[in-house]
């Protein structure tokens, strides 16, 4: 069954995408997911090991549009390294040596939805 919601008829969401994307790359991925005319509810979040501001996206696709639109997160997100200064224990002053981190991307998470209602 399809929903039909003022003019335009929608077709019923199988699958939320919930990506967590870092705060660089969620302009590019918003962007990217309105050409394919996908519904995107941001939330802000923050986490993992630097503690950095990323946005969660929450996806309600149809069934079919799944691979188009983790292709498009994939391209609009890209993986970078960041240098994260311990201080050396022993040193002066507290020296330290960067460590560089890789960070970026997005991290996903998918879920096949038994009932969606639109009120």
């Amino acid at each position: 069954p399809e929903l039909v919601t003022g003019q335009s008829v929608r077709q019923p969401i199988k699958w939320l995408i919930a990506a967590v994307i870092q705060e660089q790359d969620v302009e590019n991925a918003l962007s990217a997911l309105a050409k394919l005319g996908v519904s995107v509810t941001s939330l802000p979040s923050s986490g993992g090991f630097l503690r950095q501001r990323n946005t969660t996206l929450l996806i309600g696709l149809a069934d079919g549009q799944e691979e188009t639109t983790l292709k498009a997160i994939q391209r609009s997100c890209s993986q970078r390294v960041e240098y994260l200064s311990e201080p050396i224990l022993g040193f002066p002053n507290g020296l330290s040596a960067p460590i560089p981190i890789t960070v970026g991307g997005a991290t996903i998470f998918a879920f096949e939805v038994e009932r969606s209602e639109i009120f």
